[in-house]
């Protein structure tokens, strides 16, 4: 950002069609600038909403938790264990934020550690019934399954908060048609920041705050 040539005017229209979920060559387009350097300018913003991204604290009184999997090929096995895609494993606190990791796989042995790490003791984790979340039975949490075979919400036991920030990411990034393995971080932690902080004159005006410091 430091060494942009552009206009602060062309670059608060990046910023602001970046917030409308614009893709760089439509942006391109409309402001009049080429579509590699509006391109460029997207993958700056994620790596400022990247460096700027809140490590989650503890999390407590309500968490849904729950797995799911990004990119890959269209055609064959989905869901768990689908060739070629990304697993990412999500925490929400009710009426919260919700918190995302990139997980090498969906085991007992990598969830559970990261639940503990990120969740108070004496929480309620509401999960679905996959088997990685049998230890939570046994656990120093109120552990709460909803099984989706049979419905999807029972009163308060549900993970519909994290099962809507999934549809949203996806949703997202699906304009894109197809994100490099080595940036998807960058664009997982933009999904996030859009679900926390979902204002989209917040986060304009936040964006612009963080740009403006970048040049000083």
């Amino acid at each position: 950002m430091r060494k942009s040539r552009l206009s602060w005017y062309k670059q608060s229209r990046l910023i602001e069609l970046f917030v409308a979920g614009s893709t760089a060559r439509t942006t391109a387009q409309l402001i009049g600038v080429n579509k590699n350097t509006a391109s460029y300018y997207f993958h700056r913003l994620r790596e400022l909403i990247y460096n700027h991204s809140e490590e989650a604290g503890f999390l407590g009184g309500e968490v849904e938790v729950d797995e799911s999997y990004f990119g890959g090929r269209r055609k064959g096995k989905r869901g768990r264990g689908a060739a070629g895609k990304v697993p990412v494993f999500g925490l929400l606190k009710r009426h919260g934020k919700v918190y995302t990791v990139i997980i090498p796989n969906a085991k007992e042995q990598t969830l559970l550690p990261t639940i503990r790490d990120k969740v108070k003791p004496d929480s309620i984790v509401y999960t679905d019934t996959f088997r990685s979340y049998n230890a939570l039975d046994v656990s120093e949490f109120k552990h709460c399954r909803i099984n989706h075979s049979e419905l999807f919400a029972d009163k308060r036991n549900h993970i519909n908060g994290i099962e809507n920030f999934w549809n949203q990411a996806k949703r997202h990034m699906r304009k894109f048609n197809g994100i490099p393995k080595d940036h998807f971080y960058l664009y997982l932690k933009e999904c996030e920041w859009r679900f926390n902080y979902s204002d989209p004159k917040f986060q304009i005006k936040q964006l612009k705050q963080w740009v403006k410091d970048g040049m000083g």
